[in-house]
């Protein structure tokens, strides 16, 4: 990643990010913290501190996002350009000096067809056995000669041209138009990352957590180094306070149940409080209150479709009766109890059989190629899916079952019309 955005990095995306830990030199790992997920870094090595385990290191990725792109930018100035222009000058010297062998190469080919053509020519007519034999020799000269000849002029076709003055004056206004192309709206975090990845080998992270400073290390392909010094915000000590994916998994539930049903469903996930207590319905209650999530309303109109068992359920959605527990408490799904405590019945109503379809309508991705769409991991696409951000179906047939999301491109490619 390093993240430029408040719900996705750039400069580290699971395995294949360039930030490592610049104390054991294991590859940094992201996670998203706040109202606002924030990014951080964390490195899974840790140190026994009181006996508990802590990680090494783990710092938030604002203000190391931020430096590194800076330091990116500024790397492309025009002087950079000048550089970029003078290595591809170097290659189209080496380009012609590869075409001076070739050159050589058709000359040989030709001097070897001249001569057998003079040999054929000098055999008696009535030699024929020596004469075929010499035509025979002739001719594969001249298929030789040909091929040389054919060679050359395609490797004379894809050598550069040297740049125009207009080009070169585009060239060296990248220094200061690519700031605007990385801010761009229609740059998305996949571009933004592989604009990174073409200079940056890998960006080493020291942080003295009692200076509130970070040492970045950063490598460029090529083997220079950049050192930079950065000061980390002081955050105060924070109060006692319901973790973020409790609060997510609240509001979504507070859509489909009342606060005793949610507290039954998050003491089974084995949830706490902020005071490590288990949930009550009053609990539930003035902590939905508190953030502001709307109270369950009864449906004024009692949905229609039957009311199954989960296995039946499963059964008629070719689902496993593990996937609709899971769903029931994610609240992906809705379900119904007769009391608190009995078991759980699925109402199948139309809108809930849509979501389950043989195959998957156009628009609709698997989950791998929906993360390369966007640009962004696993995790960030199934929370969108649970923020209700994304629009998901699950394909219950064929080789290829599972999960499929929406993804629609608002953006037009950023390089779309560049030759």
């Amino acid at each position: 990643m390093l993240a430029l955005t408040s719900t996705e990095g750039v400069v580290m995306n699971g395995t294949s990010g360039l930030a490592r830990c610049g104390k054991c030199g294991r590859r940094l790992h992201t996670h998203y913290h706040g109202r606002h997920a924030s990014p951080g870094y964390h490195c899974s090595g840790k140190d026994i501190v009181q006996g508990r385990g802590v990680y090494c290191l783990n710092v938030g990725g604002v203000q190391i996002d931020q430096a590194v792109v800076d330091a990116f930018l500024q790397a492309l100035t025009p002087a950079a350009v000048e550089a970029t222009e003078l290595a591809l000058q170097q290659l189209a010297a080496d380009q012609d000096a590869a075409l001076s062998q070739w050159r050589l190469a058709v000359e040989r080919a030709r001097y070897e067809a001249e001569r057998a053509e003079r040999q054929y020519k000098t055999i008696e007519p009535e030699n024929r056995l020596v004469a075929r034999t010499l035509e025979t020799e002739w001719e594969k000269r001249l298929r030789d000669l040909a091929a040389a000849e054919t060679e050359l002029k395609r490797r004379e076709r894809q050598r550069p041209g040297a740049l125009s003055p207009e080009e070169r004056d585009q060239l060296r206004s990248l220094g200061s138009d690519l700031r605007k192309v990385w801010t761009a709206p229609t740059t998305t975090d996949r571009d933004r990352k592989e604009l990174l990845r073409a200079l940056l080998e890998e960006v080493m992270v020291t942080v003295d957590r009692p200076q509130h400073r970070a040492h970045l290390t950063l490598r460029w392909r090529g083997g220079a180094l950049t050192e930079l010094d950065l000061d980390l915000p002081r955050s105060q000590p924070r109060g006692i306070r319901t973790d973020e994916d409790t609060l997510s998994l609240l509001g979504r539930l507070a859509a489909l149940y009342s606060d005793e049903v949610i507290a039954g469903i998050l003491n089974r996930q084995e949830r706490k409080t902020a005071t490590g207590e288990r949930f009550t319905a009053n609990q539930v209650g003035g902590l939905r209150r508190y953030h502001g999530i709307p109270r369950f309303q009864p449906p004024a109109e009692l949905p229609t479709g039957p009311l199954v068992p989960i296995r039946k359920a499963a059964e008629i959605l070719g689902i496993y009766p593990s996937t609709v527990h899971r769903w029931l408490n994610d609240g992906f799904i809705a379900g119904e109890q007769v009391t608190p405590g009995a078991p759980w019945q699925i109402r199948l109503t139309a809108e809930l059989r849509a979501r389950f379809v043989e195959q998957a309508p156009p628009g609709y991705l698997p989950m791998l190629e929906a993360t390369l769409k966007l640009g962004v991991s696993r995790q960030t696409v199934l929370q969108r899916v649970k923020r209700g951000e994304l629009e998901a179906l699950i394909v219950t047939r064929g080789r290829r079952k599972g999960l499929r999301i929406k993804v629609v491109d608002d953006h037009p490619n950023l390089f779309e019309g560049i030759s």
